[in-house]
């Protein structure tokens, strides 16, 4: 009964991103917005990390599952991709890069505001 509780708050916060994603016609995706609205919750107690902490770690541990619906995406796209291999290689070798270096500068910049 716990699990269901805490993963009826993070269902909850993500529906309400959807919501403002939907009345705001954001160009921001509505989990994207849900997940800037746990964060504040979080950071204003609002929430406590307690409520949510065990599905959480739950959805941690498996979150390579997360990947196998764009993974079969991808194989289900191989044809449009017939060609393009280089280009899509060197797109996901700069992203990888990139999102590499801003977590890297994010994680020094809390680390100095002791965050």
């Amino acid at each position: 009964m716990k699990l269901l509780k805490q993963l009826c708050i993070i269902l909850i916060i993500n529906f309400l991103g959807e919501l403002i994603h939907i009345s705001l016609n954001t160009s921001i995706p509505g989990n994207v917005i849900g997940m800037i609205l746990l964060l504040l919750l979080l950071c204003t107690n609002a929430i406590r990390l307690s409520m949510i902490e065990h599905v959480s770690d739950f959805l941690l541990k498996n979150l390579a599952f997360f990947f196998l619906p764009a993974g079969v995406g991808l194989i289900s796209c191989l044809g449009i991709l017939n060609g393009n291999w280089l280009a899509f290689l060197c797109i996901c070798l700069i992203s990888t890069i990139i999102i590499i270096l801003v977590t890297g500068l994010t994680i020094q910049l809390l680390k100095k505001l002791n965050f």
